[in-house]
């Protein structure tokens, strides 16, 4: 029975890769790749050589390759998978030929590398111990605005992949639900020659991609909603606990539900009510 090893290739830089990596690839004899030729392109530039089998495996025919991935399991001491660039199964393919290794009970193994999330949220400056990654939003802005909609409230640390030609309409998005002073940082071709970090408040990276051809891979970080940037007067505050009273729902519960909902104290609430008598 073989190993499945997800090894993480470099986001960019070749001299990123680990000895582990180095050495996977040197001694597997089944490789499945997310393609053929970057994985050779990446061997001529680590200098070593692979004489594995190698096998494209990517997210349009990842479900097929999945025969041929179990039956390589079978008969190899290990198979190795690894993407273009950075860990397998983050925004890559990987996820299936995991789910599919544990429910044949093939055992799993880990080679860890660079990551163009965390580089990006590093790079970024700005909140790093709490974070969401939510990979390639959805392409058309309808579907977009729905989910920026969505995470408006989010108040984890935001991390994003964007094709080139859509990092516009991204930021128009962005700046529509996340609002203009919320800060961000566009990382660029991060790790290569041409590696370019911008930081500003969102109208600001809005402004600057406006200013030039959007050209590389974009890893775009988005700081979190603060609750107490966003203030409310009495009046809007009692008037929403009187439309949850007037829906059935008593003071004390409309009271929580509201100060949950608008993320201030209970007691403030509690206060504000009293003197709306």
């Amino acid at each position: 029975m073989g190993t499945l090893i997800l090894a993480a290739a470099p986001i960019g830089n070749h001299g990123d890769a680990t000895l582990r990596l180095k050495a996977a690839i040197e001694s597997a004899t089944f490789v499945a790749a997310e393609d053929s030729r970057k994985f050779a392109r990446l061997c001529s530039d680590l200098g070593i050589e692979s004489k594995a089998k190698v096998i494209s495996f990517f997210e349009g025919n990842e479900r097929e390759r999945l025969i041929d991935l179990e039956r390589a399991l079978n008969e190899n001491d290990q198979v190795l998978l690894i993407t273009d660039s950075g860990m397998p199964g983050v925004s890559d393919p990987g996820y299936r030929a995991i789910a599919m290794a544990l429910e044949k009970n093939f055992p799993i193994q880990v080679l860890p590398g660079a990551s163009a999330v965390t580089t990006a949220l590093i790079l970024s400056g700005l909140p790093s111990d709490r974070f969401a990654f939510e990979g390639f939003p959805p392409r058309t802005d309808v579907a977009r605005d729905r989910v920026f909609d969505e995470l408006s409230q989010e108040v984890r640390t935001l991390i994003f992949f964007e094709a080139p030609h859509r990092v516009n309409s991204f930021l128009e998005s962005a700046l529509k639900f996340f609002g203009p002073e919320r800060r961000g940082a566009i990382c660029r071709e991060m790790t290569k020659t041409y590696e370019e970090v911008v930081r500003g408040t969102l109208q600001e990276l809005f402004e600057w991609s406006q200013s030039k051809e959007m050209l590389g891979e974009f890893t775009i970080v988005i700081s979190g909603f603060n609750p107490q940037d966003v203030s409310h007067s009495e009046t809007e505050i009692a008037d929403l606990v009187k439309r949850y009273e007037s829906a059935g729902i008593s003071r004390k519960e409309a009271i929580t539900t509201v100060a949950k909902e608008l993320s201030i104290p209970k007691r403030t609430v509690f206060d504000i009510m009293v003197t709306q008598k």
